[in-house]
């Protein structure tokens, strides 16, 4: 039976259990060095607390260590993953495949997206240097996924959730070169979601101060079953910076989608367990969003212009309907999911003439009048937003979702005392008995009524029962003992389970054979133990990564799938070419000026010095 994962971010402890909570099958967790994400990082006590809940729950968690590494700190990432593993967490995300070729322990590693994952030669590598599971590149189309899945034995993990890189993971340079924070180190300048004016080869401004590189977030939720039915058996929400409502909203709306598609599937089973109870509605459109795109899962394009945010990098919110402006006043038009009341503490935004996004908070509502805290801009109509739903956010505030394991409980009385057993969903069973002398009871059937009530009642433990058998109750119990049995057997069965969902150990399956002669810079390897892993798979002709070199001249700085041409309606696949701007064309940003190369045959761009 095939297992499917629902995957999470968890900026730190807290935002881990919020996630387990509300369904996560998998949680992915920042180290205390080496993340993709600086800001996200977490100590290795934190960590452990966040596997010994997930464990309880039979959720996973995955610990990423994966930037790209000097020489020098090969050994203290080598003894981070002794580490983890002494902690005991399910796998470890790595983008620098020199650690494989250091002393480290039997975990499992998945090839972080860091690594370029979007072609069925490149996952074939990572199979064969002893991943379990790649992390496909946002960009890979189902067809490819298929193609990857038929010709492989590697599991397969794919985003399904969240912002969006413009430019393929990994292969991005350009914040490096700019301000000397480097992505594949986890200190992403973000400069993908600044302004820039586009130039033609004349120096003629085509488009002025817009973010032309910044592109909507990614929502595939429409497509669960088709990429499980292509061979994923992960899916990855993005957000290791997002907060607890953002993850509370996100997860149940996933879950529940999630499960639907299950339901239909009876040769797949979720990886966690329990069931998961929700006391609120997801919405994914009033939680950070800056719209939505499915971004190329049905192959190479999208509609013309579907995919970017060029307005603005800020989250925008849903679209609630058309705000007027007439006489000083602004009255609010309701379309769609408008319908709902807007109210006091309400933040609300739209694009105003200076095509920037202008945001307010609601400081009252008479009819259809909008009372904003502050003056507006001049407008006399516009597309409105709300990307702060303060009712939404009260809901998330409180407690949200619950999580149980199904426990089949047994109450015996034998001949020297009692004996409880209980049994949970997964197999794990605990017993306790005690060697007391039982009195008869006055009225025994009354007495197993009692019993029953209180053995029913598991509270704030992560168990609720499933079945309950007395076989004969003839003793007097006081409710007090069969409490402090019922503890004892609670507190061992969590026990218990945290252990036998402990992952067993690993041994990387190290297998190298000729696959290249060259590996060019775009490989990101920045130490000898990486450059001895392709030298192992047959490259005789190495370069060192950008990180290392600094050498941008005559570098690709962005290797991208999204197509400005494309997304300006500009394809030469699609309309005369002498209808479009004269290459080459520029980006423009202070005194920077980045040339656009198209490679029309991959259907990609390229942006360089």
């Amino acid at each position: 039976m095939s297992e499917i994962e629902l995957l999470l971010p968890a900026k730190d402890l807290s935002t881990g259990k919020t996630a387990i909570n509300h369904g996560a099958d998998a949680v992915y967790i920042g180290a205390s060095a080496y993340g993709a994400r600086q800001a996200a990082g977490n100590s290795l006590q934190d960590i452990d607390a966040l596997v010994q809940y997930a464990h309880l729950y039979g959720s996973k968690v995955h610990v990423t260590v994966n930037t790209v590494l000097f020489d020098h700190e090969l050994e203290r990432a080598r003894k981070l993953l002794w580490n983890l593993y002494d902690i005991g967490v399910d796998a470890v995300l790595i983008q620098d495949l020199g650690l494989l070729k250091l002393d480290i322990p039997p975990l499992t590693f998945h090839a972080s997206t860091q690594c370029h994952n979007h072609s069925v030669e490149r996952i074939r590598f990572l199979e064969k240097a002893g991943f379990s599971r790649a992390v496909l590149a946002r960009e890979t189309d189902l067809e490819t996924v298929r193609q990857i899945y038929s010709q492989t034995n590697i599991e397969l993990e794919a985003f399904v959730h969240g912002a969006l890189c413009v430019c393929y993971s990994g292969q991005c340079y350009i914040s490096r070169m700019m301000t000397g924070r480097s992505g594949n180190r986890g200190e992403c300048a973000q400069i993908c979601r600044t302004r820039f004016d586009l130039r033609d080869a004349d120096g003629r401004t085509l488009i002025h101060n817009k973010h032309l590189l910044s592109l909507k977030d990614m929502c595939r939720a429409d497509y669960l079953e088709e990429m499980m039915n292509a061979g994923i058996v992960s899916f990855k929400i993005e957000g290791r910076l997002k907060n607890e409502s953002y993850v509370k909203n996100v997860t149940a709306f996933y879950r529940q989608r999630l499960d639907s598609v299950l339901d239909g599937h009876p040769e797949c089973r979720r990886v966690g367990s329990g069931v998961t109870r929700f006391f609120f509605t997801p919405d994914i459109h009033k939680t950070f969003n800056r719209e939505y795109t499915s971004y190329y899962i049905d192959g190479y394009r999208d509609s013309v212009g579907s995919i970017s945010s060029f307005d603005t990098p800020k989250a925008i919110g849903e679209s609630i309907g058309i705000l007027k402006q007439i006489n000083g006043k602004y009255l609010f038009e309701a379309t769609g999911k408008g319908q709902q009341a807007i109210v006091n503490g309400d933040g609300l935004c739209f694009i105003n003439a200076d095509g920037e996004l202008e945001g307010f908070l609601v400081n009252g509502v008479e009819g259809d009048r909008i009372i904003p805290q502050k003056p507006l801009s001049n407008f006399q109509k516009v597309k409105l937003y709300r990307n702060i739903d303060k009712n939404f956010e009260k809901i998330l505030s409180g407690k949200t979702a619950e999580r149980k394991i199904a426990v089949d409980i047994e109450f015996e009385e034998l001949a020297e005392g009692v004996r409880l057993t209980l049994t949970d969903e997964d197999g794990c069973m605990v017993r306790v008995g005690e060697n007391v002398e039982l009195a008869p009871a006055q009225q025994p059937e009354k007495m197993s009524e009692t019993l029953r009530t209180t053995l029913s009642k598991l509270g704030n433990t992560p168990f609720e029962a499933r079945s309950i058998e007395i076989p004969k109750c003839t003793a007097f119990l006081r409710a007090g003992y069969i409490n402090e049995l019922k503890s004892k057997a609670v507190e061992r069965l969590a026990a218990a389970r945290i252990t036998h969902f402990r992952p067993q150990d690993n041994p990387l399956a190290y297998s190298p054979e000729p696959l290249f002669q060259r590996a060019d810079y775009l490989r990101n390897i920045t130490n000898e133990a990486h450059r001895s892993v392709y030298e192992d798979f047959g490259a005789m002709e190495i370069e060192y990564g950008l990180d290392k070199t600094e050498d941008y001249a005559g570098k690709a700085l962005m290797t991208c799938k999204y197509c400005l041409r494309y997304e300006l309606g500009w394809c030469h696949h699609r309309i005369d070419g002498s209808k479009v701007p004269k290459d080459p064309l520029f980006l423009v940003s202070g005194r920077h000026r980045f040339r656009l190369e198209f490679d029309c045959g991959k259907c990609e761009m390229r942006i360089g010095c």
